[in-house]
């Protein structure tokens, strides 16, 4: 009984050292927080709001882009605006962006001797006290004590887990350690005590493009930077992504002890199975995989692009007809779709190819499928290059069993879509 108001005492303590220092930084840093709001012009009202916190003397505040991606993608439409400490209100201009990170850089008046957010020059330690600041649900700037718990492990881009409440409105608030430094960028949560982090090094990185950008700039920016920049680090984002997918092991694994299919041994692809074994009066044997990249990129509201699924349905027939499983085996097929989310004014309709793929081999013959195959892409209107492309396959060549193959990629150029649906369809067999 001893030991345990002990360590009730030592974990009251804590708590009480935890808010008391969380209450002094607040004290000291709220004069370089800032609500970021994006303006619809027509109606004067805002359309949605974020936090952000100044980084330099002249003006420069950092926000996530998905803050602000309305006014990147509709400049005409939106106007910036900050709400300081004490009330004040201004517009801003945006001056630089990184989609794939989620952050952006806005700037607002010079005002002098405006005190400012210093970036720390080491990461975290694993267990380390951080403190998150933003203004959530719009009732003002607090700050949340919480925990740096590493690196998410199947991020692509990499991404902080953090132990704390970010909520709504937190979007684009700094998390600084005990030394009131930047580590962090509040960027999502998943509810219950877990938010997630855009690691502090990534806008260092932004700043510092931004600052050569403008110590070397012999004329005014275009007004399609900002586009211009979107539509190179999606580019980029999409070969790295490539690269790491055909490049790495693709390990042959049995589905359903029929056929063969291809898992990408890479740890931002996480897979997942079902089945109707459970089923004993289902008149169709049905067994899933299905992987995919758990992360996208956020280009607006409507328009999400950076994702991969795949996917793969096995069918075999239970004490039924050749035509009536071949009714059943097509409406599987037709329920394939897009992966990702995208509107009539960001791409354009899908183009499809259809063929009836008969490989001509000599070997392991009865290992061969014989497909039915479906190849559509939609190109980006603003990206040129850039297209969304969807694949299914599906066995003709059994008369009572069948393998659907299905996969969505967003945003790559074509060289990268050939090449992933080559590899793709040389790796799936029959067992």
């Amino acid at each position: 009984m001893k030991t345990f108001f002990i360590l009730v005492f030592i974990l009251l303590s804590y708590r009480c050292f935890a808010t008391e220092q969380a209450e002094e930084i607040f004290a000291q840093l709220t004069p370089s927080l800032y609500q970021i709001k994006l303006i619809d012009k027509a109606s004067g009202e805002k359309s949605s709001i974020g936090s952000g916190f100044q980084i330099s003397k002249d003006g420069i505040i950092a926000t996530n882009y998905h803050v602000i991606s309305s006014y990147a993608r509709h400049p005409d439409k939106y106007r910036i605006e900050y709400l300081d400490h004490n009330g004040n209100t201004g517009e801003m201009d945006l001056v630089s962006v990184d989609v794939i990170n989620d952050l952006a850089l806005v700037k607002r008046p010079t005002v002098s001797d405006m005190p400012y957010f210093l970036l720390s020059d080491r990461e975290p330690i694993k267990g380390e006290q951080l403190f998150a600041l933003g203004n959530p649900h719009d009732l003002g700037m607090i700050v949340v004590p919480g925990t740096y718990n590493g690196l998410k492990k199947e991020s692509f881009n990499e991404r902080i887990h953090f132990t704390g409440s970010i909520n709504s409105g937190m979007s684009g608030g700094p998390v600084v350690n005990n030394n009131e430094k930047v580590v962090g960028i509040n960027v999502a949560t998943s509810g219950n005590q877990i938010g997630f982090l855009v690691p502090h090094d990534k806008l260092v990185t932004l700043f510092k493009a931004y600052n050569n950008r403008v110590q070397t700039a012999v004329e005014p920016v275009a007004k399609d930077h900002i586009e211009k920049q979107i539509a190179e680090q999606l580019f980029a984002n999409q070969n790295k992504l490539m690269d790491a997918l055909l490049n790495n092991t693709w390990q042959s694994k049995e589905l359903a002890g029929k056929a063969m299919i291809p898992i990408i041994d890479v740890p931002f692809i996480r897979c997942w199975g079902d089945s109707n074994a459970d089923k004993t009066d289902a008149i169709i044997e049905a067994v899933i995989a299905n992987c995919s990249l758990d992360e996208s990129t956020y280009l607006s509201s409507h328009f999400f692009t950076g994702g991969v699924e795949i996917e793969f349905r096995y069918m075999r027939a239970k004490d039924l007809s050749d035509d009536k499983f071949y009714h059943l085996y097509q409406q599987q097929i037709s329920h394939a779709g897009p992966g990702n989310r995208a509107m009539k004014e960001d791409v354009s309709e899908y183009q499809c190819r259809h063929d009836l793929i008969m490989p001509e081999s000599t070997i392991n013959t009865d290992k061969v499928i014989n497909n039915k195959t479906i190849f559509c892409t939609r190109a980006y209107k603003d990206f040129s290059g850039l297209f969304d492309v969807l694949y299914l396959s599906a066995s003709v060549d059994k008369n009572q069993q069948g393998l659907v193959s299905h996969f969505t990629i967003a945003g790559v150029n074509q060289e990268n879509a050939m090449a992933f649906t080559s590899k793709f369809m040389e790796a799936v067999s029959w067992k």
